[in-house]
Formats: structure tokens, sequence, C-alpha cells
């Protein structure tokens, strides 16, 4: 039936039919003009990321700090507060980044801060998403009266200014990590909310969430077990961003004052390094360390979350030519036009 098919359909004027079994035409090519282009095929997520570019540039980058992280205690095995050496000594072969105007060593506070600041950050993303999602299922599920509160429980959130809301909270409340923590997913997760309930709502009209309710399925399995797994690439791109905001905030907090300034982290460095006169005596080894590894740490976030979109998104996805067994002609091989007119008179 294919063959019969393939032999009455007409084709167009410059153009050779492919077979239908092999796909390929009779003087070897695809059966496609040389300009026609054609569009990766729909791949799985974890596929897409491995094959991309910056995925796997982000990953690395983050591999490196997240293994910097839990190796910490081996490199610098003593207190990294310690004052180990002269006061402000420019980085040589003993102190590769330096002391600080203590004596510290630090290369030791980068490496033992960034303990504290992914774990802030790591902690901060997942919760903050994990909240978004309830909220988000639960009103575009549920809608009517559960939406409209949780639809103004959001926006009274999203209305605050973040940044005052989180001096108030972190100057009354007592120091540490728990705080920290704490105000963070409080002021973090109104825009994730918002988020996912936008993208819950479209697939709350789809056909198979309408025949699961008709067959009666629970409402936490239709929320986590049909809706939750279409929106995985979403749900992925808010962790990124949570997570990205978590360390940025700390970092913002620790660096005013506002966090436990006995703890050692990226935030922390910062701030010792402002209280101690870097900036004014010029010691920049003392406080860009820390600096770019909060730039490093998100930018390979960064890099993680446009993949995802790449990956998911089929506007943002490469193009690629076939390849065809036949050289295409070049601007020489085509043949001159025959002069008229004139000119052939001439």
């Amino acid at each position: 039936m294919t063959t019969s098919i393939a032999n009455t359909a007409s084709s167009l004027p410059g153009e050779t039919l492919a077979d239908p079994l092999t796909g390929k035409t009779p003087d070897g090519g695809t059966g496609l003009p040389p300009a026609v282009s054609v569009r990766q095929s729909n791949r799985s997520l974890l596929h897409g990321l491995l094959t991309n570019k910056k995925a796997m540039t982000g990953a690395a980058i983050l591999f490196v700090f997240i293994a910097l992280a839990l190796l910490a205690p081996v490199l610098f095995p003593d207190n990294p507060s310690k004052i180990t050496g002269m006061a402000s000594q420019e980085p040589d072969a003993e102190y590769w980044l330096g002391t600080t105007a203590k004596g510290q060593d630090v290369l030791a506070l980068t490496i033992h801060g960034s303990r504290s600041s992914l774990f802030v950050g790591l902690t901060v993303g997942f919760a903050s998403t994990f909240i978004g999602i309830l909220v988000g299922l639960a009103s575009a599920y549920f809608g009517k009266f559960i939406d409209e509160a949780l639809s103004l429980t959001t926006n009274v959130f999203l209305l605050l200014p973040g940044l005052p809301l989180l001096v108030i909270l972190a100057a009354f409340l007592p120091p540490g990590l728990g705080t920290v923590i704490l105000v963070l997913v409080v002021t973090g997760w109104a825009g994730s909310a918002r988020v996912l309930r936008s993208q819950a709502l479209s697939i709350r009209s789809k056909d198979f969430v309408a025949a699961a309710v008709v067959t009666g399925e629970r409402p936490l399995r239709i929320m986590f077990g049909e809706i939750l797994p279409n929106m995985a690439s979403i749900v992925m791109g808010t962790l990124l961003a949570c997570i990205i905001y978590g360390i940025g905030a700390q970092a913002g907090l620790e660096f005013l004052g506002l966090g436990d300034v006995s703890t050692v982290s990226w935030g922390n460095n910062l701030y010792w390094a402002g209280n101690e006169g870097a900036l004014l005596t010029g010691s920049w080894w003392v406080f860009v360390p820390s600096g770019v590894c909060i730039a490093l740490v998100a930018f390979s976030l960064a890099l993680i979350n446009y993949a995802v979109d790449e990956v998911t998104n089929p506007r943002l996805r490469k193009i690629r030519k076939p390849k065809s067994d036949k050289p295409q002609p070049t601007q020489a091989d085509q043949p001159k036009p025959v002069p008229t007119g004139k000119r052939a008179a001439a």
C-alpha cells in the first residue's frame, strides 16, 4: 500500500520522490531540497541536558564548588578563622589568596564559606519551590474559594517590598543559619507559586485531567501524578532561580551585618572585608575571591536554566541541516546566462 501511494503521488517541479522504506532518493539524497531544514526531534529532558553544552558547562562548574565544599574539612582541617600569618599579606606560594587584615588565610575562608552558602542556597531553593508547588497546584486544581484565598495571600507577599522585609525579619529574629533560611523562604516562595499556578491552570483544563476526575481519582493523585509530571521543565527552572535567589540574598543580608557574623560564609567574608577596610587599603585579594565564587555559582545555575529552556522550548532548539551524500553545486558550477538583445548581436 505504501508503494502504491508513493508511485501515484505527484512530485513538485525539481523534486525527487524518496523511497518509502529507505527514505532515500535514487540519486542517494534525502528527497528534500537543499534549503529545507529539519528540526531536532523531541527528546527527554535528561537526554537533552546531557547533550547540551550550556548544561554540561554549568554542571561542571557547580560540581567543582560542591566538591570543594565537601572536601573543605580535608583540605583545611583547622579552624578557617584561625590567625596563621601576617596581616594583609599578598598572595604568594604559602598563601595562594593572601591573608586578611587579621592574618587569616583567605583561601581557607573561601573554601569553608562555600559550605554555608551552598547549603543555604540549596535549602532555600528546594523549600521555596516545594511551597510554590503546593500553593500553585492547590490553587489551580480546586479553584473557587481556595484559589481566591491562596491568590490573595500570594499577591500580598508579592506586593511586600523584599529587601525591607528581609532586613526587618533578620533584625528582630535571633541570628543563625536557621533564621536566614526562614527569612529567605518566607520572602521567596510567592514568585514561584505564581509561576507554577499559571502553568498548572493550563494543564488543569486538559482532557486527561478531566478523565482522571471522572474516573474518581483522588485530588492528591491527580495533582502529583497527572499535573505535576507535565510541569517538570517549569519546576526545574523555578528551582534553579530560587537557588540563585537564596545564595545572593544570603550574601546580601550578611554583607549588611544581619546574619550570624561568627559563621564562615561568602557573605560574611565580604562583611569582614568591608569592616576591615580592604577596599581602602587596596587589599583586593580579600574580597574578590568570595565575590567571584558567588558570581560563578550563579552563572553555572543560569547556564543550566538556559539549557532547560532550550531543551523544552521548540522555538529555541537548534536547527540542523540534513546531510546529503551528493555534493551541493557551487556558484562556479552554475550555468552562465546566455546574453540576449544587443549584446548577443555584438
